[in-house]
Formats: structure tokens, sequence, C-alpha cells
């Protein structure tokens, strides 16, 4: 059973279609005990960061989830909004404090000289940078669609994967057990739907 944590933010029900297309059975929960009998979990969202963590708090979810992913060392892949709160902190409408789970903090896209509009939406070519069983299978510069005004600036060692809009911006990592896109693989047609097989059989 895979669990879709429910914070109140996010797709999940896309999520959840995805992940039932592959073939996996999943449920949607804010219920620790029930996600603590999933054998992996994955976090969406869509939103403020501020607005996720509170959420989190909220539902009780905060401490149970250390559990599993730091203890127990569940895998967990976490999906766009669901990726930047894996990290330390975020400036959006901040400061705010993250899970914590990998180093490195989420702030504002700089359009630079470029003047890209922000937020960064639809498709762009990702770059594998590093090794990680979410990517097996998958060619170079496979596209795969984004939605986002904040990015994870994070330690270059578990960066996995870079998309550019302006310059390169961390697109995916893998810190152990926990694993993050910051784009949609759900949205993001036969490459997506085969990150998440990866993750779901091979993680």
């Amino acid at each position: 059973m895979i669990g879709i944590i429910d914070y109140g933010l996010g797709n999940l029900r896309s999520v959840l279609g995805a992940v039932e297309k592959l073939g996996h059975h999943a449920v949607i929960s804010a219920d620790s005990s029930q996600l603590s009998n999933c054998e992996k979990l994955i976090l969406p969202g869509v939103g403020a960061f501020g607005d996720g963590m509170g959420n989190l708090a909220a539902r009780g979810l905060i401490d149970p989830l250390n559990k599993l992913v730091r203890l127990d060392r569940r895998p967990i892949l976490g999906i766009c909004l669901g990726f930047q709160l894996l990290a330390e902190t975020s400036e959006e409408f901040g400061p705010h404090e993250g899970l914590g789970w990998i180093p490195g903090h989420v702030k504002r896209i700089r359009p630079g000289d470029d003047a890209l509009r922000i937020p960064h939406v639809g498709w762009n070519d990702f770059e594998k940078t590093g090794d990680c069983i979410l990517f097996d299978e998958i060619p170079d510069a496979a596209l795969f669609y984004f939605v986002h005004s904040y990015h994870l600036e994070t330690d270059p060692g578990i960066t996995v994967g870079t998309c550019t809009y302006g310059r390169p911006l961390c697109a995916a990592v893998q810190s152990g057990n926990v694993f993050g896109t910051q784009f949609h693989p759900e949205k993001s047609q036969q490459h997506g739907l085969k990150v998440l097989q990866n993750f779901l059989e091979r993680a």
C-alpha cells in the first residue's frame, strides 16, 4: 500500500490516479496510524510553504512523519510543494521552518537578465546530474511539467537533476530514503509515470 499524505493542499486525486494506473494500491490519508502501515509515502502539494507546514502541524502529522522517515527509513517522495517542504527553511511569505529532512533553503526564483516570467510554468528539459533510481530508463533531456515560483538551493551532492530557467535550478534530489521532484511526475506523461514507477517499484 502507498500512502498519499493529505494535509489539505495538492492535487491528491491526480497522484492517486497515476499510482493506480501503474497497478499499485494507494490511500489518501491524514491518519498517522494508517500511513504507518504503508510501504512507501508520497507528499504532494500545491500552494504556499507556510500553509503547508501549518497544515501538517494542525493535523498532527509532523512527529509521526519524522518517525517514519527519519527513524524507520520509510521511502518518501516529495512533489512540487511537497518537495520544498523537505528542506530546512523557506523565504516564501516567511521565513518558515520546513521538515528539515534534506539540507537547503527555498528561495524565490530571480528572473535575472532574461526577465523570465514568474512563476515558471510549463514543460522544461531535465538534466540528470547524479545517479538516482528515479531516473533509470529516463532519456537525457526528457521533458517534465513544472509550476513554481520558488526553488530549492541545496547541497550539490544530493541534487540528482536540474532544469534551466534563466539558470540551472534544482529539479530533483535524493538523500537516502528521501526523494523529491520539483516537477509534477503525475502531469508529465510517460516520463513522469516512469519516475513514479521507479519510486514505487525500485526505491
